[in-house]
């Protein structure tokens, strides 16, 4: 986030709610409303902050040369995107895949009980 952006936050806060919500719009417009890390469906009902909720993540953040734009962002739940977590696309990846194999799993155990 460009460091004029961090001060009109605090200066014009309302403004600031408004450009996230409208980038939020956005973004679930493109991308859905799923989470792009595991694939699971978001929650837009809950609180700021919730683990489930959904939060806006920057794909390439600025210190690597990534921008504020549409492009470089994506939805995650907040679970999924917690800060200093390592987030190279094989550790991505192989997270995802844990994720569906535990639903799986849980799946089978329902049709066993219900069998």
């Amino acid at each position: 986030m460009p460091r004029d952006a961090v001060i009109s936050k605090y200066l014009n806060p309302w403004k600031h709610k408004r450009l996230q919500q409208l980038r939020l719009a956005e973004l679930r417009r493109r991308d859905g409303d799923n989470c792009s890390r595991c694939r699971r469906p978001l929650r837009f009902d809950l609180p700021e902050g919730h683990d489930q909720g959904a939060k806006i993540e920057q794909l390439l953040h600025s210190v690597n040369g990534g921008s504020g734009e549409l492009q470089n962002l994506c939805l995650t739940h907040g679970r999924c995107n917690p800060v200093g977590a390592d987030h190279t696309p094989e550790v991505t990846e192989r997270v995802r895949r844990k994720n569906e194999a535990e639903l799986f799993a849980k799946a089978r155990k329902r049709q066993r009980r219900s069998a």
